[in-house]
Formats: structure tokens, C-alpha cells, sequence
């Protein structure tokens, strides 16, 4: 088949998250064919190839090269469809691979580096929408991306994602934010025919599954949480920090960005710290 969707739902949780993402999709985009690579029984509709998870280093890294399309947009779990997918796709035509910025970009989390130190401006992808083409080079690439998390054996797959990208030679493309919406609170600061926002990506569709919250389904219920999240990190930031809060829209981001390292070392202290204490 030429073009079509991929999730892979490890766990009942996921798959039933992977099926709400699934429907939102064919409610915008009916012929598009979908695959999931799961471990659980599914026999629902929205899916037109179920396969079961392939051994990896992880279930993704595992069944992303086994695609059945030429060409694939692989979609984690907690996403779902906000439009048509449109001419997308047609990407792929100029590029054999497309992905989209972090959106948390000087967290020392996201900053964190494997074999090579990129600049800030090199930021890590986030490895939740991938499209991509099913050629020898990505095949590779993906292989290589395997291989390469298992040597840095780091948790996070986007760490040895981007000492690929950095390092390698495979022509990339980096989407626009509506394609990876991981930040729903830009919707109020966009102008109308600023954008068509087309795939929401929030943690917060699973919130339910980390911290018994109450489940959201929808980018209205997103929305609103992550306004009352918003004022409520600030607060928090410069309660920990000891600073009044910045009437200079841009410096309060240097101070929160300061105040993380602060923190870091700090705590790296400490364990230093205890460390010695437990030596003695």
C-alpha cells in the first residue's frame, strides 16, 4: 500500500488510547489505512492491518521499519486528529523523512545529550509523529537508530534520535507545530489564518494512566487544563526561584531556564553529598 498510519500500543492502556487517536483520524481522514502493531486482541474497525509487536530495544524502535506502506506517518498513543491530513504526505516527495521540534527545549531533560553535543539551535525531535518513506536509506537509518539506543542505553529514544540526525547524512524536514501540537496553549496566540491545527500530541491524554486524574479526550478539555497548568508552573517557578515574577515577558524565561540549573546542581550536590555521608 502507498500511504498510511502506524501506531504501535503496548498494553490494553495504550491500545485503547491508541484507538480514540485512531477514530479522530478516520473521522477526517476515511480512506486512509491504518496499522497497529499490538500485543493485545483487537478487532476494531478503525484499523485495516493489526500485526503483532516485533522484538526490539522498544516495541517503536522495534516495529517502525515493518511498516506495510511506502510511505508512513507513525503517531504515538495520545494523539488525536484535528483536521484532514491534506497534502501532507507530499512531503515525501522532497524529503525520505519528517519530524517536529521538542517543544521543551531548555529543560535539561530535552538538552540532554548522547554521544554528540549539539547546539541549542539543534534541539531534540520529539519521536511521537514521524512520516517518513519506506526506502533502503531510512530502513537503515532506522536500524542504525535502534542499534544506537542500545549502546547509549538512556531511556529516552529521542537522545540517540538526534545524535543521528546531527551525525548522519539523511535529508530531514522539520513540520510546523500544528502537526505535533504538544503546547494546545498556542492556540490562543495564534491569529485565525495563522495556522490549520491538525494533530494535538498531549501527555495529558494520558494523565489518567500516571496520576489518577480524571481521563480527557478531547482538545477542549486539553486546552482548558493546560491554561490552569500554565499560571499554576509560573507560580510555582518563582515561589522555588525566591523572584518576584518578571514583568518582562522575556526575562522570566532566562530566570526559569537559570533557576532549573540552579536546581540541578543543587540536587547533584546533595547526592554527592549523601554519597560521602554513606562513605564515612
Amino acid at each position: 500500500m502507498w500511504t498510511g498510519i502506524v501506531y504501535v500500543a503496548q498494553g490494553a492502556d495504550y491500545l485503547e488510547l491508541a484507538i480514540q487517536s485512531a477514530q479522530s483520524l478516520k473521522h477526517f481522514n476515511p480512506s486512509v489505512p491504518i496499522e497497529i502493531f499490538t500485543d493485545q486482541e483487537c478487532m476494531e474497525s478503525c484499523f485495516d492491518i493489526v500485526r503483532s509487536i516485533a522484538d526490539g530495544p522498544t516495541p517503536k524502535l522495534a516495529c517502525l521499519p515493518h511498516t506495510s506502506f511506502e510511505r508512513t506517518l507513525y503517531l504515538d498513543c495520545d494523539t488525536i486528529a484535528l483536521a484532514e491530513l491534506d497534502d501532507l504526505f507530499e512531503i515525501l516527495n522532497r524529503f525520505p523523512m519528517a519530524v517536529a521540534h521538542d517543544v521543551r527545549r531548555t529543560s535539561n531533560l530535552i538538552r540532554q545529550h548522547g554521544v554528540h553535543s549539539t547546539p541549542y539551535a539543534f534541539p531534540q525531535m520529539n519521536a511521537g509523529v514521524i512520516l517518513y518513506r519506506r526506502t533502503p536509506d531510512v530502513l537503515k537509518f532506522l536500524g542504525d537508530w535502534s542499534a544506537h539506543y542500545r549502546l547509549l542505553g538512556l531511556q529516552r529514544d529521542q537522545i540517540s534520535l538526534r545524535d543521528l540526525l546531527w551525525a548522519g547524512d539523511l535529508r530531514f524536514y522539520v513540520l510546523p507545530p500544528e502537526f505535533n501540537l504538544r503546547r494546545v496553549t498556542v492556540l490562543d496566540a495564534w491569529e485565525p489564518l495563522d495556522a490549520r491545527p491538525t494533530i494535538l500530541h498531549s501527555h495529558r491524554l494520558l494523565q489518567h494512566l500516571r496520576h489518577k486524574e480524571p481521563r480527557l479526550k478531547d482538545v477542549k478539555t486539553v486546552l482548558a487544563a493546560e491554561r490552569l497548568a500554565l499560571k499554576e508552573e509560573w507560580r510555582l517557578e518563582f515561589d522555588c526561584g525566591g523572584a518576584p515574577v518578571s514583568t518582562d515577558p522575556v526575562t522570566k524565561f532566562r530566570f526559569a531556564e537559570t533557576s532549573e540549573t540552579l536546581r540541578q546542581c543543587k540536587s547533584c550536590g546533595d547526592q554527592v553529598n549523601l554519597a560521602e555521608s554513606s562513605n564515612n
